[in-house]
Parts: C-alpha cells; structure tokens; sequence
C-alpha cells in the first residue's frame, strides 16, 4: 500500500472557474469531474469509464479534431493529456508549466491547441496562448513552445470563441470586445457603455460564433443577447439585440447548421431562437435549476445543458427532455453534515432547497431525493425561508429525524419530523410533525436504538440554545381517525445551570448519554435519566464528543473550540490523556475502535486517527488538503479491503470521506491511481449488459448440466484449453486497436491458442484409445514424421508468421469423433 493521499472525487463540486464542457457523441457524452474525466452512456445514463491521471482539477475538455476517438483534456496542473477515451488510456502527456484554464482545439490548427494561461508577474490577468503540442515517441512530451494570442482574457472558457474555420478568435471581458484576426495579424476592439441604465447592464457573459457565418453571439449581464455582424471594420460594425432573460445570460450555443440559437440563464429555461429574430422562439422550462453550459452534438442531433446543480440535461433536438445524468447536488450550505444511510449505505445531505439527497457513493448516482420542507422554495434573494438543517437515522435505518428552521437568526421557526421507512412504497412517509420542539435553534440530536430492548427502546433527544435537552419516545396513537398506530412525544427535559446545550450522543450499549453544556460534558444514565458525572476541561466550549466503541467503550472522547482533545475515563471519572489540537472534526468508525481527528492550523487540514486507549495516534496525514474540512463520515465496506500493511488497517472496514468548504467531496485510498483504474475496472459497462442470445442460455444451461452429471457419475471433469483465461486471447481483445500489430501475424498465435495440447487427455479418449488399438498401431508409424513436420512448421510460422497449419491425423481422428457425437438434446428445445 502506499501512502494514503487525500483523492478529490469526481462526484465532488467543481470549483467556480472550471471550464467544464459535455460533448454528447451520439451515444457517449464526455464530461470532466473534478481531477478526472468521465465518459457517460447517453442511453442508459450509466458511467462507463472514469480517466484520472491529471494532478488537479481537469478545466477543459476537446476532442481531437482530426480523431473524434481521441480527447484533450488540460488541468490546473499545467499539463495537456491526449486520451483514448474508448479504452481509456493515456496516449500522450504534454507537460506545459502553467496552469492551464480552458482549453480549444481547432481543425484548421494541426498539432496546435490553444490554451489560456495566467499572465506572469500579473495577478488575475490572463493570456490566450497557442500551445505547440511537440512529436515525439515518448509518452511524455514537453509543450513548452508557446505564442501569445490575446492579452487581457476572460479566465472562463465562455469567454472566448473561435470564428468559422478558424479564422479568428473573439474574447470578451467587462464591457469589451476583442477580435483578432490570423491571417491579417490584426485586432479590432469594440466597447459598450459602462453605465447602467433603467437596469441596464451591458457587461459581457460569455460568447459564441456563428460556425458557418461571420456573425458573432454574446450575452450579458441584463439578460440581453447581442449578434455582431460587420466586425472586420471597427466603425461599420452592426448589432442586433435579442431580449427575454430577466436576469444574466449563462450560456450561449449555436446549432451545427447555425439556423438555431440556444441561450440559458437563472430562470432555468433553455430558449430557441430562430432565424436570429426575437418573435420567433421556443422554450424548455422546469430544468430544474440555473443552466451554466450549453454544448451541442458533432451531428446537431442531441444537445446537453448544464445545471448549477451538478446535473447534466439531455434534450432532442427537436427541444425535447430526453434524459437527465444527476451528480452529487451542490447545496448551498450543508447544514445536515455527512450521515450514512444503514439501510442503502448511501450518503445523506441537503440536497436541493428543502430536499435530503441519498448519494450512492459504489454507483456515483442519486438513489433518490426526499422532499422535507414540502414547501415551494422561490429563488429571491433576501427572501427568508424554512431550510433542513438536522438529519438522523436510527441504527437500522427504519425511522429518520429531521430538523427544518427558518433563517430567522432571532425567533426561527422550528419543525421536527419523524420518518418511517415503509418497505412496501420504497420511502420514507411521514409519522409525526411537532412544531416547535425547542424555543431556539436545535444544536444536535441522535437516536438510541438498543438491539435487545427492540422498538422500546428506540428514543430520540434533541439538544438546544434554549438551554435543555428532550428526550422523545414512541406512544401508541388511540385516535381512530389516525393513519399511524404511534406517534412520537416528549417524555423528559435536561437541563444543566441553564447553559447552552450543544452536543448528544449515546455510548454504544446505549445505556448512557453525553451532553454536552457549553465546556461541561455531562453523563446521564438513558434509563432512570440521572445525571451520573461531569467532566470538564477549561477554557473553551465543547465543541465535539463521542464515545468510543468496543474495547474503548470506557473512554469519552471531547474536543474544545480553544485547540483541545481530551479523553475523559468513564470509570475512574478522570482525564486520560489529553492534546493540544485544533480539532474541527470528530468522526468515530461505526465497525471498530478507531476514531478519525481532523485539525485546521496554518491554513491546512491534517488528519489524525487513534484508539481511545492509546494516546498516541495510528495514522497522521499532515497537509491532507489546502481546503478547511467541515464534515466527515465513515462509510462501511461491502466486503473487508485486504490490506497487508498495520499501519493503514483502520481502513480495512470502513472507508472516510471528507467535505471541504469548497463544497468538494473527498476520499483517502490505499491504493494508486494506476491500481484504482485497472483494466478490468475500466470495461465498458455495455459489455456487461449486453444481452444474452437464447442459443447462449440453451447451450449453457446444457453445459451445466452436463458438468453436474459427470460430476455425479465420478468423472473427472476436464477443462479445455480454450475455457481458460488463454493470454494470446486476451492479449487480442483487450490491446487498443491502434497498436496491434498486424492480422497476419496475430492469427498464428490466435490458432495456436485453440489447439489442443497432446497431452492432456480425458478419460472417454482413454477408453476410445484403448478400442482402436490397431488404428494407434498405424497411428504410432506415422507420428515420428508428424512430429517433425509440425516442427519444420512451427519454424517456418515464426519467420514468415503467415503459414497456415496442417491438421496431423491425430487431430483428424479428433475431428472424426466430434462428427459422431450426439446432438440430438437441442432437439427438444
């Protein structure tokens, strides 16, 4: 194993200025996610392949315009890779130096890409630069020889288009317009008016050109659409305004024909116009959420939109939903933190407005998403409206909390849910709602669920500012016209010298309870709810605790927002050992004792995992990431990872994943990246869902049987040579195309690989060899002078490689016996 390293994932959030494209090719679409690129099924939705190699987030994708089975794609860590994105290879690497933020290919410009660049010894001042992409044998190139285009560019990559045939390229920043011309090295600039009018906003958002026409498209912060015709003049340029968004112009495409213009914004409606004129335009509403990208098909059959949301649309061309590919939803604030499903092991967090998104983390889909608020979310800014903001499941999974509050800092309004799991609908359903359940906003809740006591002893307790914590249980409901045979109600109050309280949890029997109350932690017994002890460890508030688990159980574990982690002994109530660690994260692994510590110190996250009973830590990973760490959670394995090394065994069950502030979700693996993206995990998922021929399952079915028979009867079974994982065979299908070498010289070791070794012999050919002694007789003359012609043969296969192989008369009198074998069974299907 090697050294875990924090791994951004590519369900992660991409960071606001990625250039992140779609290309559907048909039946494949092409997106980069975080420092990798994916390759999607445009029919089936599914994620066939996954292509990391790039060092930091991928911020532009292309293909190759001279092999549409090739793909560009450039990263912020200054290097451009040229990939097979079929069999997801890498071909070619060229090492830049800068960091690259979008990136354009063209099919006029032959081994030359464009690339924008920052501009040296400027800050936030960025160049178009042509990138020459160096001829080598090696895999690793230098593309270092760079030209200046443009100076003064937008960073996004909708800041920049390229005229048709590649005959100019248009940038626009602000208020301005550049223009430059290849052929004619010239520029011409134009500029709006920088005053905002009767709301008004001439800025620009982002451009595109016309692909067969000399006509340029932008659009603006107003909502308003501009098309620039005329611009090889600087004085007789023209425009022409279209107008329907309220609000800034996202994105903008063109079809392939150039007859229609596609624009989206904030409304979250994809619009048509046709003909370049304003009265002639359709409309794709409910999308959902913001569209931030447009990008259209090679054959202008399909088009994809991009949401703010992390969810890629795609529509007909005839303005249609086709299908919809959903990522991990971007939420504006996770306030629920990162809770684990026990049911589905998916990962649960604010979702869209009001909505609690199940993420399977093993598929990298939304199972599905569950409307909490239950409330129509009007996007307003200013505007103040209820929001999910607590989340908890009991130990199986059958009931779930939630916590909704307005974002009233001063007099909230409060709602706790609770949920059960109806296994005949597949959902949750709601059970009960109380309406404010605290007087201030709820700090934390958590469930005891005790697998002895069954559903008696599932409780729920909920921690406030207004200073008490509540402990609710399940009652029968004797209302005949109640849907639900119970409900929940409160059934006991805490409280501790009227402080605020802050923190719940349970130990793992359950027989206890840790609340903590500003810098006091105190333990109350779940059962009688006497208060048992207090710990305290000045100054600081609380700002975490946990119990430990299995031989640790006696331990509790709190950290301080004054830079503390203590351990407190829950039998000789004392300190056990304590660090001097700023800890923002405290995450217990549900399957073992081991509790995982991130700290923020020096503008760098480090992580530390450690047993209770032990002071020192198992596991530091200093400088996991430059982003802070909010939340963490522990996701358990379906199977236990083998992992050789002590060191990195706390990973063995379960596996950690951290969200940062960006918003980007990340994972630690024990493995490389090389590892992580075998062959046999990169196959297409086409392959494994082909269907199966009714011959297959006939003939298989068949098979079985028989091997189940002969099995029965004492037979050995026997393997022939071409059911087992022959190397020549796979060497042949799993080799990328282009280096294969050729077809006369694979056949040879293609039919070599189907012959059937002298030498392993079934029982029925013992038998049969026995019968024929008199044909063996013959057999045996004649073999001396087979044997050396297949030699001469062979001899001759290797220097030619195009010699066809003659059948000795062994084979012959294997070929015979096959003609006498019985097929009659398939009769009787």
């Amino acid at each position: 194993c090697r050294c875990p390293r924090g791994l951004r994932l590519p369900w992660g959030a991409r960071a606001p200025s990625a250039g992140v494209t779609a290309f559907p090719l048909c039946r494949y679409l092409l997106c980069s996610s975080g420092d990798f690129v994916k390759v999607y099924s445009v029919s089936t939705e599914e994620t066939l392949r996954l292509m990391g190699g790039h060092a930091d987030l991928v911020t532009g994708i292309q293909l190759n315009p001279h092999n549409h089975m090739q793909l560009y794609s450039s990263s912020l860590d200054g290097t451009i890779k040229l990939w097979d994105f079929m069999d997801g290879i890498p071909i070619k690497t060229f090492t830049v130096g800068s960091k690259l933020l979008a990136l354009y290919a063209l099919p006029s410009a032959e081994d030359l890409v464009f690339a924008v660049i920052p501009k040296k010894g400027e800050r936030d001042t960025f160049q178009l630069v042509s990138v020459k992409l160096t001829k080598g044998a090696g895999q690793d190139l230098e593309g270092k020889e760079l030209s200046v285009v443009l100076d003064g560019v937008g960073a996004s990559m909708k800041h920049i288009a390229f005229g048709r045939e590649g005959a100019y390229v248009v940038s626009v920043k602000n208020v301005t317009l550049q223009v430059y011309f290849f052929k004619r090295k010239l520029l011409n600039r134009f500029s709006l008016s920088t005053m905002k009018t009767k709301g008004g906003d001439n800025r620009f958002s982002c451009v595109v050109c016309h692909p067969t026409e000399d006509c340029i498209a932008t659009g603006h912060a107003d909502g308003k659409i501009r098309l620039w015709r005329n611009f090889h003049h600087k004085k007789e340029y023209t425009y022409s305004t279209l107008h329907w968004h309220h609000d800034i112009v996202m994105d903008l495409a063109f079809s392939m024909e150039g007859t229609r213009l596609l624009s989206g914004g904030v409304e979250s409606v994809l619009v048509q116009w046709h003909n370049e004129s304003s009265c002639q335009k359709d409309f794709l509403p409910r999308l959902g959420s913001p569209i931030e990208y447009i990008s259209m098909s090679s054959d202008g059959a399909l088009c994809c939109t991009l949401h703010t949301d992390n969810r890629i649309t795609i529509i007909n061309s005839n303005l249609r939903f086709s299908r919809s590919i959903q990522g991990l939803i971007k939420s504006r604030d996770v306030k629920t933190g990162l809770v684990v499903d026990p049911r589905t092991k998916a990962l649960v967090l604010n979702g869209e407005p009001g909505h609690l998104q199940f993420y399977s983390l093993q598929s990298d889909q939304q199972l599905f998403s569950l409307d909490i608020v239950q409330r129509q979310y009007i996007h307003q800014e200013g505007l103040k409206q209820s929001d999910l903001v607590k989340v908890a499941f009991s130990a199986q999974g059958t009931w779930l909390a939630t916590v909704e509050e307005s974002e009233e800092v001063t007099d909230p309004e409060l709602q706790l849910k609770l949920w059960f799991y109806h296994e005949e609908a597949q959902s949750f359903e709601l059970n009960t709602r109380i309406n404010t359940p605290h007087d201030n906003h709820i700090t934390d809740m958590c469930f005891r669920d005790m697998d002895g006591l069954g559903d008696d002893s599932l409780i729920l307790v909920t921690t406030g500012r207004d200073c008490v914590f509540k402990v609710w249980v399940m009652v029968e409901d004797n209302d005949p016209e109640a849907h639900q045979s119970v409900s929940w109600s409160c059934d006991f109050v805490g409280s501790y010298r009227n402080y605020q309280a802050t923190n719940c949890c349970f130990s793992e029997d359950g027989s206890l309870l840790a609340v903590s109350f500003e810098e006091t932690v105190t333990v109350w017994d779940s059962l009688t709810w006497d208060l048992k002890c207090t710990f305290c460890h000045p100054p600081g508030n609380i700002r975490k605790i946990c119990f430990g688990r299995l031989t640790c159980s006696k331990y509790l574990i709190g950290a301080t927002d004054y830079g503390f982690l203590c351990c407190w002994n829950l039998l000789t109530c004392a300190l056990e050992w304590s660090a001097h660690l700023n800890i923002v994260v405290l995450q217990p692994d549900p399957l073992s004792e081991h509790i995982a510590a991130v700290s923020w110190l020096s503008k760098e996250s480090s992580l530390f995992v450690f047993k209770p009973n032990e002071p020192r830590p198992i596991y530091i990973q200093r400088n996991l990431c430059k982003e802070k760490i909010l939340l963490a959670a522990f996701v358990p394995r379906d199977e236990p990872e083998v992992i050789t090394t002590e060191k990195y065994l706390w990973l063995r069950k379960s596996q950690l994943f951290f969200l940062t502030d960006t918003q980007e979700l990340m994972t630690l693996s024990t493995k490389s990246l090389e590892e992580r993206l075998t062959p046999s995990s990169k196959q297409l998922a086409v392959e494994e869902s082909l269907p199966v021929t009714p011959f297959s399952l006939l003939l298989g079915k068949h098979r079985r049987q028989q091997a189940q028979e002969d099995i029965d009867l004492g037979k050995p079974v026997v393997h022939n040579k071409q059911e087992q994982a022959s190397p020549a065979v796979k060497e042949l299908l799993h080799t990328p195309a282009h280096v294969l070498p050729s077809a006369s010289f694979l056949c040879t070791i293609f039919i070599n690989s189907l012959l059937i070794s002298k030498e392993n012999k079934s029982a029925e050919e013992v038998a049969d060899e026995v019968e024929m002694e008199s044909e063996k007789a013959e057999d045996d003359s004649d073999e001396e002078d087979v044997t050396a012609m297949e030699q001469e043969e062979s001899s001759h296969m290797e220097l030619l490689g195009e010699m066809t192989c003659k059948l000795s008369k062994s084979q012959e009198k294997e070929l015979r016996k096959i003609r006498k074998m019985d097929y009659s069974w398939i009769s009787a299907f």
